[in-house]
């Protein structure tokens, strides 16, 4: 699309081919335009202000990276009960950390209860920002697994009888 620019203000020809797009800068001999200036407020500083191809904007100018929020949504006391704010880069770390939350919480529910734990799977979730294609990881899950002893159930009590009576005999030698 063909534009003039004369100082800070942009004169678009509304005869000239092509389409505008609000996301766009448009400059001449070195200048940028109004609409570009507009856009570039550094919203997460340290991030490349480099756009890349198929994106609206830069990692360093995401909005959307900005106002990310993780909560926990789990009955268990740990981090992220109210929703917070985590960068791309340190996502992964904070996000394994509170899933080892959940894994230490579930070791010590199976001590206080005399179980034991049998598996601790923690699974984290990786998504893409659409408006910049910075990678980050978006949440995760734990699943554990634990077995308590209960001698009182009689199931437990029938199937250790059941047991017993399949084991006699087994290790018996009458030789002669």
């Amino acid at each position: 699309m063909s534009g003039i620019m004369i100082g800070n203000n942009n004169y678009m020809s509304p005869y000239a081919g092509g389409y505008a797009s609000a996301s766009a800068g448009y400059s001449v001999s070195g200048q940028t335009s109004a609409i570009s200036d507009a856009r570039k407020t550094v919203q997460n500083p340290g991030e490349s202000t480099e756009v890349r191809p198929g994106r609206k904007s830069s990692p360093a100018e995401c909005e959307t990276c900005k106002n990310r929020k993780y909560q926990d949504g789990s009955d268990e006391m740990v981090s992220f009960k109210s929703a917070a704010h985590i960068s791309p880069e340190a996502s992964a770390s904070r996000v394994r950390a509170h899933e080892q939350e959940h894994v230490n919480n579930a070791y010590s529910k199976a001590a206080q209860k005399g179980g034991k734990v049998l598996a601790a799977n923690v699974t984290l979730k990786r998504a893409i920002c659409p408006e910049c294609g910075t990678s980050y990881v978006a949440g995760g899950t734990t699943a554990t697994r634990i077995k308590y002893p209960n001698e009182s159930n009689p199931y437990m009590q029938n199937k250790k009888s059941l047991d017993a009576a399949s084991i006699k005999g087994n290790y018996l030698d009458l030789a002669v």
